[in-house]
């Protein structure tokens, strides 16, 4: 079960990076600025929640800490998905982070699920 647990986590701080990376290369404008800050933070955020998740007490602080995650990852979809309608950033990278933050939705949209009594 810990192996679960670390292979998840390295997989948060695995798209924190990317996205940092991914950021780094984002013109800079106001638009990639204002764009890459926001995609920095939520899916930044992502990552240190997911790490709060994992030293949780009870189920009711899981499933919230772990909502908490869930709506970082969304908010970092949706900006991906902005900047891909405005042609920013590369289409290869944006693809891979997208679908590693759709794969991430659904496995903490289970977890929160079947933790909830």
């Amino acid at each position: 079960m810990n192996d679960k647990k670390f292979d998840l986590e390295d997989r948060f701080v695995g798209l924190a990076a990317n996205i940092a990376l991914f950021c780094k290369g984002l013109p800079s404008d106001f638009t990639g600025n204002y764009y890459g800050n926001q995609l920095l933070r939520s899916g930044g955020s992502a990552a240190l929640n997911f790490g709060e998740v994992q030293g949780t007490r009870t189920n009711r602080d899981y499933r919230f800490k772990a909502s908490l995650v869930l709506k970082e990852l969304k908010e970092s979809r949706v900006n991906l998905r902005i900047l891909g309608k405005i042609s920013y950033g590369s289409e290869q990278t944006k693809h891979k982070l997208l679908d590693e933050i759709e794969q991430l939705i659904k496995i903490i949209s289970t977890i929160v699920k079947n933790k909830t009594p």
